[in-house]
């Protein structure tokens, strides 16, 4: 069986490509609903075309006083090159690295996403501006921007969850004899916990949300505030994590408990202890996947524990005493192929 290498070495070819019809289904759907929104908001405002001036307001000033203008059909335009462009960006993501479900879910919820927040914000820009002759005196309502951005992650959820789980796979060769085990005497039960927090994208995410609640106070659109309070509770669900290792395998979980993910110990190839660079081997920092399919939770550079899976996937995540984690997940996927 092949197995995947650890971060930052070439990947082994794996013996099997069973996630590409999978990853395809996905992509496919996903994207054509992603530009069905737009093309749907492209058709509303085809409807409107009478009650719409020539050129409509498309850029505000900080003080939400219009300073760009366009015509309705050049807006229409502008969504939907944009929906396409963002959709085939989370379609080479599922194509090319959509190995694991999460990736997958990503992908959909990305392209979902994508095309909605374009139709909610062709409609929502040019909905008050319809019978106008003067577009210059239409306000940016920051409560329509909100819902611009917030709406969208409705239909961008159930996408995700619609996208169906890895099918089981259960390893059919034993843990390497060199991978570290721990000694437990037949019948002993054992279990590892530990908490992953931290980094430097709890830093970053401070600094986002207090930028954000400054721009809501000095506008005076309190509307806005709602932003830094969703940014806050993404950064806590991203950068805070449960790591536990149990008969049953891996469970990596956030303090949301979503995202989070399981990988059974019938299906662990290998446990061991590798050095993760966040941004050469994953792109940054946060619920990952590198550019060969690698799925990680990275918080931070250092010590992590990587997890080789049948189907040629891996999963790593940064954690403390990740040696520990490895070691007794090896034997709990060797006690797996004994049952």
């Amino acid at each position: 069986m092949t197995t995947a290498p650890p971060p930052g070495t070439p990947r082994a070819r794996s013996g099997t490509e069973a996630w590409r019809p999978r990853a395809r289904r996905a992509t496919a759907w996903s994207a054509l609903v992603g530009l069905l929104f737009a093309l749907g908001a492209a058709v509303v405002v085809r409807a409107w075309r009478d009650e719409l001036p020539a050129q409509v307001a498309s850029h505000w000033s900080r003080g939400g006083v219009p300073d760009g203008f366009m015509s309705p059909t050049a807006l229409v335009l502008v969504g939907l090159v944009s929906t396409v462009a963002l959709c085939g960006l989370f379609a080479a993501i599922g194509l090319t690295q959509g190995s694991a479900a999460s990736t997958r879910r990503i992908t959909a919820a990305g392209c979902v996403w994508s095309g909605a927040f374009m139709a909610a914000v062709v409609v929502g820009t040019l909905a008050p501006q319809r019978g106008l002759a003067d577009p210059s005196l239409v306000g940016l309502s920051g409560a329509a921007l909100l819902t611009a951005v917030l709406l969208p992650l409705v239909p961008a959820g159930i996408a995700a969850a619609l996208v169906p789980g890895d099918p089981a796979m259960p390893a059919s060769e034993a843990v390497p004899a060199d991978a570290p085990r721990t000694a437990l005497r037949d019948g002993e039960r054992a279990v590892w916990l530990r908490r992953a927090t931290g980094g430097p994208g709890l830093a970053v995410g401070a600094v986002a949300v207090a930028l954000t609640a400054l721009a809501a106070a000095l506008t005076a659109e309190w509307t806005m505030l709602v932003v830094p309070v969703l940014l806050a509770a993404l950064f806590v669900t991203m950068f805070a994590f449960t790591v536990r290792v149990d008969p049953s395998g891996l469970t990596v979980r956030s303090a949301a408990r979503w995202p989070g993910t399981h990988v059974p110990a019938d299906e662990v190839v290998r446990a061991s202890v590798t050095q993760v660079r966040p941004l050469r081997d994953y792109g940054g920092w946060g619920w990952r996947t590198a550019r060969d399919g690698r799925v990680g939770v990275v918080l931070r550079g250092g010590q992590a524990l990587l997890v080789q899976r049948t189907g040629g996937r891996s999963f790593a995540v940064t954690v403390d005493d990740a040696a520990e984690a490895a070691a007794l997940l090896n034997t709990m996927a060797d006690r797996a192929r004994s049952r």
